[in-house]
């Protein structure tokens, strides 16, 4: 039986009577639990990220398909794929319900709409290469449900990150990856550990799966996009601790290459 873990009471009472300390003390104990919800996750998680890659490696993407708190944190993830691994804005695909404007106002019945995802997927020419991740806190969002279904039946890879159990967008997920924090400190309200876990679980599937693809070295983010001072002094440091070259030449190569990784190659004459 599907039950809303997100809307049952929170454990607390009575927070309009409670000092700053007390809230926050409370909130803070709240969040200790989502790495450990985050953590019984690994093993889905680790299975979804095994059946990204190698779509990825023949020319496949992400699309995180989300409505109002889920859409926007997809949209963020994929938003920061370009800057830290320096691959196109074509290759993770954030959708949230309502389009560009839903990122800082509601939009009215979006959520609801059971056409537009689909849509949407359509319209950036979806193929079976690629991975469709429903984000929803409650697991009923008919926007994601409604594509992911369609998803399915075109024999795509779909995935979902959800804090309820045996919910309907988890049945239409090959890979559900059910995320159990219990109820919210204040009640419903699923930006707070919802949130949270489903940021943690997007920067581990992402980099893990950018790793996968060679898009770091060591450590360190090789290709990355030199879009400020402090992103080329980064660079720099890497290029110096890979080719012991003084600071100035580093730099100079650096900015003649346009990252770290084919800095470092063309020193090596590779």
């Amino acid at each position: 039986m599907f039950t809303k873990i997100t809307e049952q009471p929170s454990l607390y009472n009575d927070l309009e009577k409670k000092s700053t300390t007390e809230i926050l003390e409370e909130m803070n104990a709240e969040d200790q639990k989502v790495a450990l919800a985050v953590q019984r996750a690994i093993p889905q998680i680790t299975k979804l990220v095994d059946q990204i890659v190698p779509r990825m490696k023949q020319g496949g993407r992400i699309f995180y398909m989300g409505a109002g708190t889920s859409g926007r944190l997809g949209v963020l993830d994929a938003s920061e794929i370009p800057p830290t691994f320096g691959m196109p804005p074509t290759w993770v695909i954030g959708l949230i319900a309502g389009g560009e404007r839903a990122l800082r106002n509601p939009v009215e019945n979006a959520e609801d709409n059971t056409e537009r995802g689909w849509e949407e997927l359509k319209e950036h020419d979806i193929c079976d290469k690629d991975t469709v991740i429903g984000i929803a806190a409650s697991g009923t969002t008919p926007y994601v449900i409604a594509a992911m279904k369609k998803a399915r039946e075109h024999g795509i890879l779909t995935g979902c990150i959800t804090s309820n159990p045996d919910s309907p967008m988890a049945a239409e997920a090959d890979v559900p990856i059910e995320m159990i924090v219990g109820p919210e400190y204040v009640t419903g309200s699923s930006r707070m550990k919802s949130g949270t876990g489903q940021k943690m679980i997007l920067n581990m599937i992402s980099t893990s799966v950018m790793i996968q693809m060679g898009r770091v070295k060591g450590n360190k983010m090789v290709n990355m996009q030199l879009s400020n001072a402090k992103l080329i002094d980064r660079g720099t440091r890497m290029i110096m601790e890979e080719t012991q070259l003084s600071y100035e030449k580093a730099k100079d190569l650096l900015l003649l290459h346009g990252s770290v990784k084919k800095a470092v190659d063309a020193f090596n004459g590779l």
